[in-house]
């Protein structure tokens, strides 16, 4: 048995695009959305910790401490580097931060004006992207690029490949199904579906469950 000191972070996961590190967070003041939601009530919401943790030597790093009114949110590895999510409302933004195991570097910055709300905003891959898929049936990039069409009540994002948008569904009509469909990018028009579902490997393969 290993001894891993997470200050009182008590569950991890894999951090999606990456074989060798976990992550895991506390919910100070809930999840992302939570968050913001107590922080328009008028309230000073307490930053949360993001810690990860290498495989299989078991070292921790915190790359970033966020500071008060500052939450961040699902982390992703891309090309070698720990992608960070961190809400700054104070400040009235979204900062895409890049952590190379040395230094921390800014990616992009987008105002929260331009985004809904918080709920299931979060980073997806390929290329890095800043998604949102949101209560009202609406999947949104909002960046790098800014797209916006409606979606299926049971559809949810899986991945981007060659110029197409990947999602998976369930129907029950009456036996319950899995399918996935095939989006354009620009108008979210479906251009192809096939059953089964999708799960995206570390390094980047998509394996098809038919």
């Amino acid at each position: 048995m290993k001894r891993i000191s997470t200050q009182g972070i008590s569950y991890i996961e894999p951090l999606e695009g990456s074989a060798e590190w976990y992550w895991g967070m506390d919910y100070t003041s809930g999840d992302l959305y939570e968050a913001e939601e107590l922080f328009k009530d008028g309230n000073l919401v307490s930053q949360n910790r993001l810690l990860f943790i290498h495989y299989p030597d078991g070292e921790v790093i915190q790359p970033l401490i966020a500071e008060k009114g500052q939450y961040l949110g699902r982390p992703v590895f891309y090309e070698g580097n720990i992608i960070l999510l961190l809400a700054d409302f104070p400040a009235g933004e979204i900062r895409i931060l890049q952590f190379d195991g040395e230094k921390i570097a800014a990616l992009a910055v987008v105002p929260l004006s331009e985004v809904h709300d918080c709920y299931n905003v979060m980073l997806k891959r390929w290329p890095l992207m800043l998604i949102r898929q949101g209560s009202e049936d609406k999947f949104q990039i909002l960046w790098p690029e800014k797209v916006e069409f409606a979606v299926g009540a049971t559809e949810a994002f899986d991945f981007r490949l060659d110029g197409k948008l990947y999602f998976s569904t369930w129907h029950e009509d009456p036996n319950y199904r899995e399918e996935i469909l095939v989006r354009e990018v620009e108008s979210g028009q479906v251009v192809g579906r096939f059953p089964g579902s999708a799960a995206v490997m570390p390094d980047g393969q998509i394996w098809l469950l038919e």
